[in-house]
């Protein structure tokens, strides 16, 4: 099977078949001071672990559960701040966009633009973020079989596209709840483009306490080795120093105290399998 090697900004790679790639942050952008605070502690925890490192928040969490939830600073503003981010620290940017308008504007900060999971077969947006020229992850749709994937694929290669990632985040499993299917890793694997487990997002319970998410981050660390036994290209992780005090996503998010070992175990079972 083909295993395509994606470059993401300057120094990164991403292939199934070479050591897996950390993606992190916070999943909404809170200030400058924290997203940058926030890298600058991800980085050196990387770098001790030897672990290569992409930089991931939201300007815009446009699908939140409640109109009075905090989405974050807004594409101008939260461009400015990753941007920053990118120079200051010499990091690879990724960050989602949910209109055809914002990829063009993304794309001139972004090293990687990210369709998220709801949007994961919108032909028009996946044009417009193809037709950037910039690697593309897809985050599969929780309610998609990984053998759907490849319909996504063609559409992104159909734009002139080749530099595609796919994201598994969990199925839909009733209400309130996911699950996740191993068997969706080595399918969508077949496709020869890298496979991304995200370890947060699969252990979200969406809308699971009314006016906002739940989640169960005690099964991060189980999930995430699980995934590294079948062999990804990267895992993805939000981080945060205060979890329960997070503006989004903090009942799935990874205290930042428990990132060194996570990633211990997981590059040890990196290592086993590639």
């Amino acid at each position: 099977m083909l295993n395509k090697k994606i470059k993401i900004g300057k120094n990164i790679t991403l292939s199934n078949n070479l050591p897996f790639v950390l993606i992190a942050g916070p999943c909404v952008i809170e200030s400058e001071k924290h997203a940058l605070g926030l890298a600058a502690k991800l980085k050196k925890i990387c770098a001790e672990m030897k672990v290569p490192f992409i930089f991931k928040a939201s300007y815009d969490k446009a699908n939140r559960s409640s109109i009075s939830s905090y989405r974050g600073p807004g594409i101008e503003e939260g461009l400015k701040i990753l941007a920053k981010i990118k120079k200051q620290l010499n990091l690879p940017i990724v960050t989602d966009v949910h209109t055809e308008e914002q990829a063009k504007i993304a794309a001139e900060t972004a090293d990687m633009i990210q369709i998220p999971a709801f949007l994961s077969r919108q032909t028009d947006l996946i044009k417009a973020c193809a037709l950037t020229g910039k690697p593309v992850n897809i985050k599969k749709g929780q309610f998609l079989a990984p053998e759907d994937m490849i319909n996504v694929v063609k559409k992104a290669e159909s734009f002139g596209n080749d530099k595609i990632s796919l994201t598994e985040r969990g199925v839909s499993f009733g209400y309130h709840n996911l699950v996740v299917d191993f068997r969706g890793l080595e399918i969508m694997k077949n496709t020869g483009y890298p496979v991304i487990f995200d370890a947060t997002h699969s252990v979200q319970l969406p809308g699971g306490q009314g006016a906002k998410s739940g989640g169960n981050r005690e099964f991060v660390m189980p999930l995430t080795k699980a995934a590294g036994a079948v062999g990804v290209a990267a895992v993805f992780l939000e981080t945060h120093e205060h979890p329960d005090k997070a503006l989004s996503d903090g009942a799935n998010s990874v205290d930042l105290k428990s990132l060194k070992n996570i990633l211990k175990q997981a590059t040890a079972i990196d290592k086993a399998v590639k």
